[in-house]
C-alpha cells in the first residue's frame, strides 16, 4: 500500500515536470535530476517522520536512580535492563487498556470483581518490577494470558456494541464471556504462583511465632482475645 502511494506521487511529479518541459519549449531541459531531488526530499521527510512516530510509540518513562541501582544490584546488563523496561512498559499499557475496557461493560466488570483481575494484574506487575530477575517466572502472564485477555475483551466489546444482534450474536457474546472468565482466573493464578514462596515464608514465620508464644504461655491468651 505504501509502495503504491510512493509510485503515485512520483508519477504525478514526473508528469507535472514533463508537462512543464513541453510547454516551456525547452527540449534540452533534463527533468530527471529534479525528480530525484523531489523524491529524495519525500524520502527524507517521511523517514524522519516514521522514526519520530516509532520513538514516541516506544518512549519509556524516566528511570529513577534508585530503580536503576536496583537493576544493577540484581546483576542486570544494560541490554537486559532495556529489554525488561520495554516489556514492562508494554505490560503496563496492556493493563491500563484492559481496565478501561472492563469498565465499559457490566459483564466484564462482573468478571473483574469475581477474580480481582485488574488488582491481580497490577499486583503481579509490581512484584515483577521489584524482582526483575524473576521475570521468566511470569512468562505466561506477560506473553500469553494478559495479551490474550486484552484481545478477547476488545473483540467482546466490538461484538457487544453491534446495533442489531441476532441469536448467533448473543451466543458469541455468552461464549466469549465464559472464555474471558477463564482467562481472568488464570491471571489470578499467575499472581498466586508468583507470590507462593512469600506465602510459604509467612507460614514458616507464623509457625515459629506461634511456637514462641506457646513457650511463653502467651499464645492461648492471644487466641482468647
Amino acid at each position: 500500500m505504501k509502495n503504491s502511494r510512493w509510485a503515485l506521487w512520483i508519477g504525478v511529479i514526473l508528469g507535472v515536470i514533463f508537462l512543464l518541459n513541453i510547454f516551456s519549449g525547452n527540449d534540452s531541459f533534463d527533468y530527471f535530476p529534479l525528480l530525484f531531488f523531489v523524491a529524495g526530499g519525500f524520502l527524507i521527510y517521511y523517514g524522519f517522520k516514521g522514526k519520530s512516530k516509532h520513538a514516541k510509540k516506544n518512549e519509556l518513562p524516566t528511570l529513577s536512580k534508585k530503580r536503576e541501582q536496583n537493576y544493577i544490584n540484581a546483576g542486570m546488563s544494560d541490554s537486559e535492563i532495556d529489554m525488561f523496561r520495554q516489556t514492562m512498559n508494554q505490560t503496563k499499557k496492556q493493563i491500563d487498556h484492559l481496565q478501561a475496557t472492563m469498565n465499559k461493560s457490566g459483564k466484564l466488570r462482573a468478571v473483574d470483581l469475581r477474580h480481582d483481575t485488574i488488582k491481580a494484574a497490577k499486583a503481579l506487575f509490581k512484584e515483577i518490577v521489584d524482582s526483575p530477575k524473576r521475570m521468566p517466572e511470569a512468562n505466561h502472564f506477560l506473553y500469553t494470558h494478559l495479551p490474550n485477555l486484552v484481545d478477547l475483551t476488545d473483540k467482546f466489546m466490538e461484538i457487544n456494541e453491534h446495533e442489531i444482534k441476532n441469536r448467533d450474536t448473543y451466543d458469541k457474546i455468552e461464549e466469549s464471556i465464559q472464555i474471558i472468565d477463564q482467562m481472568a482466573a488464570l491471571i489470578a493464578i499467575d499472581y498466586q504462583k508468583f507470590v507462593a514462596d512469600d506465602l510459604d515464608d509467612l507460614d514458616v514465620e507464623m509457625t515459629i511465632a506461634k511456637q514462641s508464644l506457646k513457650q511463653n504461655g502467651d499464645y492461648k491468651q492471644h487466641e482468647a482475645r
